[in-house]
């Protein structure tokens, strides 16, 4: 007679309540785990394979922390916080099976619990409420209400699904068709990849269009599959980290498509910062990390962006240029003298706005970041 499998539902460690199913989190991240709370106030955050505990370790007591890294790297285990896991977790069924295997499919899930301690897990709601408030200030209201884009109308299931085609998508990116590309990402997944195409164009100003559409495109389509966008996210950033290939027009796409929808792509900004060191993509991040700004200065003044200060002086105009205009759209008031010291000077340098290239000189920009900076001083 085969044994029957003893199967539970999954248990707080904490308090012994039963826990609901860890679901995605609604600011995605690059190291993405699915993330659940206990009624006692434990969170907790489930590795399907078991293979990635440390770095479900992390992102569970990051989530603890409200999603400040800095707060969470100064916590000490057990004098700040407890931890605990659960193994043997079955992400299909919600269960803890005795057994490692159900049916002959392998189980090797883990849940792993955070639970602060109340003063500090008080510390952490504190810190969250003053970043808000920060924020609040910083960011003008027509930009807050931006960021809660109209959803997309949920389509007739009973609808006849278009397919995409390397020459539909070419067509409609050219012709800044966004509605039809939006329809075409619900029906077909590989409209974005055939997007993704279409940056390996020697024409700098195609190439920043296509850009710009891709983030047009995905700022939508992430009110209704934000996991999508997610994964594009992803596969950029894992694209640009491969030493042996070039990164044509991927680190301009991540900045439009954070900088369009940063309250639910916020998190990947600092990730950017690792491009810096490249001369060949520190421009591009650069003024991808402006373009997020325009939006939501915080997430850079999240960032060590005191380590830019430097290249206003830098000997390329456009490196010059690209960081007087990040330092404006954060209000840099931190660099007024050296903003006004750049007012004589006339290099100019193209930089891409709307997906269009225009031409501006180094003191134009210095002039408007110093306007930006004297309107965030009166708020």
């Amino acid at each position: 007679m085969a044994r029957q499998q003893v199967q539970t539902l999954p248990r707080c460690p904490f308090c012994g309540q039963t826990v609901g199913r860890p679901t995605d989190a609604v600011e995605r991240k690059m190291s993405e785990f699915p993330v659940g709370r206990c009624q006692c106030g434990a969170v907790y955050s489930c590795d399907a394979t078991g293979h990635n505990i440390g770095s479900a370790m992390v992102e569970t007591l990051v989530y603890a922390c409200n999603d400040n890294w800095d707060f969470a790297w100064e916590l000490m285990p057990e004098d700040d916080y407890l931890t605990g896991r659960i193994e043997n977790y079955d992400e299909t069924s919600h269960e803890v099976v005795a057994e490692k295997n159900v049916d002959g499919r392998a189980v090797r899930g883990v849940l792993f619990f955070v639970r602060l301690h109340t003063e500090i897990s008080e510390l952490a709601a504190r810190l969250k409420a003053k970043k808000e408030s920060i924020a609040k200030q910083q960011i003008p209201e027509i930009l807050r209400e931006s960021e809660r884009p109209q959803v997309e109308p949920e389509l007739d299931r009973k609808r006849t699904r278009k397919k995409a085609t390397k020459k539909s998508v070419k067509e409609f990116v050219e012709g800044s068709d966004i509605d039809a590309l939006v329809g075409l990402c619900f029906d077909d997944k590989k409209t974005l990849r055939y997007m993704l195409r279409l940056l390996y164009t020697p024409a700098d100003d195609a190439r920043w269009h296509v850009a710009w559409m891709i983030g047009s495109v995905t700022a939508r389509v992430s009110t209704r599959e934000p996991g999508l966008v997610s994964d594009l996210l992803h596969r950029l950033y894992e694209s640009t980290l491969d030493s042996a290939a070039t990164p044509w027009g991927m680190i301009e796409t991540m900045g439009y498509v954070i900088g369009m929808r940063p309250d639910i792509f916020g998190a990947f900004t600092r990730y950017l910062l690792n491009f810096l060191g490249d001369p060949s993509t520190s421009p591009k991040v650069i003024w991808a990390l402006g373009e997020i700004a325009s939006t939501r200065p915080d997430l850079i003044r999240d960032t060590p962006f005191y380590n830019l200060f430097h290249f206003l002086e830098h000997p390329d105009p456009l490196m010059r240029g690209l960081v007087v205009r990040l330092m404006g759209n954060i209000h840099a008031t931190e660099v007024t003298m050296q903003l006004m010291g750049l007012s004589g000077d006339k290099e100019i340098f193209v930089v891409c706005e709307a997906g269009k290239m225009i031409e501006l000189t180094v003191a134009d920009a210095a002039k408007k970041a110093l306007e930006l900076i004297r309107e965030g001083e009166k708020k």
